[in-house]
């Protein structure tokens, strides 16, 4: 079965979990909510986080620094900024690539008043030698920068206002040991559930002025791969096609032909994710095959593939993870209707049948 790059759009998927332009208008971002009581979910990091702020509110002191990680999409950046607002503080936004060298990391923490928060997106990306930096603001509130060149150089000492650094990262693991050490509250967040997501498309809605039903907002809801970001990307898609149809209302027949019309299924799965799994099974008969083997095959980086598109397929159990490479399960197959043979899979060889050897022998 020949592949065609042309075929997949890696970049506009409806069902990718990571921001776009079009998910940072206006609009959108006045969907998001300001204060611990208009967000929905999450409902154990809110009741902790309430706590927390009361606490550090009633002291006059800053929050400790908050570490946010889990799946993006899920409302990190969202929370940092609800956070500064329960604090009545100002929340300055920036991001781990963004910040190349130790001067840039020293202008942004100069610039902060009393208490602020910082948020730092995908913290996991920030150099070592910025991040080296950021040890002494986050223990001492203060950094050392060096002055001048050779033996003339020395060392200079300034003084920061104490301040809550929110740090976000998709990837947890790859944070270092002393950096991870330093936050003071860690908050992981989960996959949200059809019923949470239907809420927050009712919510979006009613802000947009969209008429929608309970199964209008259920139907949208249980595509959405239990990521908010997603949930309000579609509930502007099927509202175009609503609008064209001249339905006043959102109801679950509208939602379901729209979402039809954008190839995604009951499961929010995509175009993409249904091909990726058609080559998986009929170029490498199910698998196990490798991540480069496969990146290549799709014409996409092995990074993206690992971190964008194989995690939702492992939620739900489509794909599985082996040593010897990635593998279409049972309940992949019978989601894309094709017969499920084991027996025949490609590198699922008995490791004493003749294409091997014995190593006995």
């Amino acid at each position: 079965m020949p592949f065609e790059e042309e075929d997949f759009d890696f970049e506009n998927r409806l069902v990718s979990t990571e921001a776009t332009p079009s998910d940072s208008t206006e609009t959108d971002l006045s969907l998001r909510p300001r204060t611990l009581e208009d967000y929905i979910g999450q409902d154990k990091v809110k009741s902790n986080l309430k706590i927390y702020i009361e606490a550090a509110k009633q002291r006059g002191e800053p929050l400790d620094h908050v570490l946010l990680y889990g799946p993006p999409g899920l409302g990190k950046t969202t929370l940092s900024s609800i956070i500064a607002n329960e604090m009545g503080v100002n929340l300055r936004v920036t991001s781990g690539p963004a910040i190349e060298k130790a001067g840039d990391l020293a202008a942004i923490l100069t610039n902060l008043d009393r208490n602020d928060v910082l948020f730092i997106d995908e913290i996991h990306r920030l150099s070592k030698v910025v991040e080296e930096i950021l040890y002494p603001a986050m223990e001492d509130h203060a950094i050392d920068i060096i002055v001048g060149k050779g033996p003339s150089a020395r060392s200079i000492r300034i003084e920061l206002n104490p301040f809550t650094l929110i740090g976000a990262t998709t990837r947890a693991g790859q944070l270092t040991t002393p950096l991870r050490d330093r936050f003071g509250v860690l908050f992981k967040l989960e996959l949200y559930t059809p019923e949470q997501l239907a809420q927050i498309v009712k919510r979006s809605a009613s802000i947009l002025n969209i008429s929608i039903s309970d199964k209008g907002a259920f139907e949208i809801a249980s595509r959405s791969r239990g990521t908010p970001r997603i949930a309000n990307r579609l509930l502007k898609r099927v509202r175009d096609f609503a609008e064209v149809s001249g339905k006043r209302e959102i109801d679950d027949s509208i939602a379901n032909f729209a979402l039809q019309r954008l190839e995604i299924d009951k499961l929010g799965l995509d175009q993409i994710d249904r091909k990726m799994m058609e080559i998986m099974i009929r170029i490498y008969d199910g698998g196990p095959v490798g991540l480069d083997t496969l990146a290549a095959t799709l014409g996409e980086e092995s990074v993206t593939l690992e971190d964008v598109y194989e995690p939702y397929l492992m939620q739900i159990g489509f794909i599985s993870r082996t040593p010897r490479g990635r593998c279409v399960t049972k309940l992949g197959y019978e989601h894309l209707g094709i017969p499920y043979t084991p027996s025949g899979t490609r590198g699922q060889l008995d490791i004493f049948s003749p294409e091997v050897g014995n190593p006995n022998e």
